[in-house]
């Protein structure tokens, strides 16, 4: 055997065990994973305003929670939209089986970076538990319906 076919071999002996390993750590066929189901945080009785087509307000996979952006839509301060949008996302969660302390992940959008501090300064009045969730925060063009900020959040259930 020549060594481009000794080679060939060995690679594709390699992906094989590769790929059984992974299965085996998985431990999972892909029948078995979580189902992914879309379902509204808001109770029945109170349901959100009308959304873009093609747009969940949340979903769950297995026990992950993703909570689609919250923004504010009434005029006020940076600190008024942030407190606005996290007692909503706090209501949110709860309704689903949630809570802040369950936060994976926190996604901040500013409609302007100059408001980092002042939002900072009512995030840190809410308990997200210890370790907090990571958070990102950036600047973003626009936030829809002139709110100043929009929040998005991944939990556990």
């Amino acid at each position: 055997m020549d060594k481009k076919s000794r080679r060939g071999l060995l690679k594709n002996s390699a992906t094989v065990a590769a790929a059984a390993a992974g299965a085996a750590l998985m431990g999972k066929s892909a029948e078995a994973q979580p189902k992914m189901e879309k379902r509204s945080p808001y109770p029945a009785p109170n349901p959100p305003p009308a959304t873009p087509p093609m747009f969940s307000r949340a979903v769950t996979y297995g026990n992950l929670l993703f909570l689609a952006g919250v923004g504010y839509h009434k005029p006020g301060t940076i600190e008024d939209h942030t407190r606005g949008v996290l007692d909503e996302i706090k209501k949110n969660l709860e309704d689903a089986g949630s809570s802040l302390q369950k936060c994976l992940k926190v996604s901040v959008f500013l409609a302007d970076l100059k408001d980092y501090d002042r939002m900072n300064a009512v995030y840190r009045t809410y308990n997200w538990g210890s370790p907090p969730p990571v958070r990102t925060t950036t600047a973003a063009a626009g936030v829809p319906g002139n709110s100043l900020i929009e929040i998005d959040v991944i939990a556990y259930i």
